[in-house]
């Protein structure tokens, strides 16, 4: 094979690597942080997740988000789960998509959904911004999902609580698929299925949860339970 040849397939397999390094490096990572005041002080968690644009060929593609929800322990066996859904009854599924844009442009800031990679510093998320959290009055048992009012913390909780603070901060890319950790990047934040000890790994006990909690909004889609905790 000639050095001509050998070339023309470098260049090829480069081109290959580079379209796929394209395709599927994220265009943008966020972490959302979540604080909670409670009679024993201050309670915080918090979950990187990234946000991949399509940029495929076809003429149709979503956006589409990987990662967890946000579980915060506020001692006493109570718990805040913050859900990767948002909207009445959790109808609007893709809001974890716009998380990141719709909060840095609430602060005052006109940047793109494509230039969100650049932010620095971090918003916060308010109002309507803010994903739908619910909490597990038994966190072996989705049956006793009960949503919580984020500006009403104390009704679910007692007194002594309130939500002190939702954030997000851009985090770096990385480098795609080697970003896991460090200079190469902030990975996707794991774990809620250890926090939910009756999580499976199916949809079933998912959608009891989210039934438990009144969330019938995604039901009138093909939403599937499960992509309210987690989003592989």
């Amino acid at each position: 094979m000639t050095m001509k040849w050998v070339g023309l397939i470098l260049l090829l397999a480069a081109l290959v690597v580079g379209d796929q390094i394209r395709l599927h490096r994220p265009g943008h990572k966020y972490r959302l942080s979540v604080s909670v005041e409670t009679p024993d002080g201050l309670k915080s968690a918090s979950g990187v997740f990234a946000v991949f644009p399509y940029r495929g060929y076809s003429v149709s593609g979503d956006t589409y988000t990987r990662g967890d929800a946000v579980f915060v322990d506020l001692g006493g066996g109570k718990n805040l789960v913050v859900l990767m859904m948002h909207g009445d009854k959790g109808a609007e599924i893709n809001g974890v998509n716009y998380v990141a844009l719709r909060a840095y442009r609430a602060a005052g800031s006109n940047v793109s959904f494509a230039n969100l990679s650049r932010m620095t510093g971090s918003a916060a998320v308010t109002g309507d911004l803010i994903p739908v959290m619910v909490t597990f009055a038994n966190v072996s048992d989705p049956r006793t999902a009960r949503t919580v009012s984020p500006g009403d913390l104390a009704a679910t909780f007692g007194a002594g609580y309130r939500l002190h603070e939702v954030s997000v901060a851009m985090v770096k890319n990385g480098f795609w698929p080697l970003d896991f950790g460090g200079v190469l990047g902030e990975p996707v934040t794991r774990g809620i299925a250890a926090k939910l000890p009756w999580w499976d790994g199916t949809e079933a006990p998912a959608a009891t949860a989210l039934q438990a909690a009144g969330l019938t909004g995604a039901a009138t889609t093909s939403f599937d339970a499960r992509s309210a905790f987690t989003r592989k």
